[in-house]
């Protein structure tokens, strides 16, 4: 008996090298593998340029951000999208 590598489940292995229990665990394991060779990937040709802040502050940017907004301006920017979303549900309730 042997433990998935993906899911934990215990299984019987069908030949010496098997490590996942079954083809969706496989798939599943191998997706993530992939996702995360891509981000490592884009990290490193981000390595030694400067990325300045999409939001318009002009902070520089880590090459592990991933969003190229900086945090203030996701802070703010979810702030306003909050005021703006309760502005609308205000004028929707009246509207009725």
């Amino acid at each position: 008996m042997s433990f998935c590598s993906w899911c934990d489940k215990e299984f019987i292995k069908t030949s010496t090298k098997q490590i996942y229990c079954g083809v969706d665990c496989r798939i599943e394991a191998s997706r993530e593998k992939i996702l995360e060779r891509y981000h490592i990937e884009k990290r490193k040709k981000r390595k030694g340029k400067v990325r300045i802040c999409a939001g318009g502050c002009g902070t520089k940017l880590s090459m592990y951000n991933d969003t190229g907004i900086c945090d203030i301006c996701e802070i703010n920017n979810k702030k306003m999208n909050i005021f703006l979303k309760e502005l609308k549900d205000y004028f929707d309730y009246e509207s009725n």
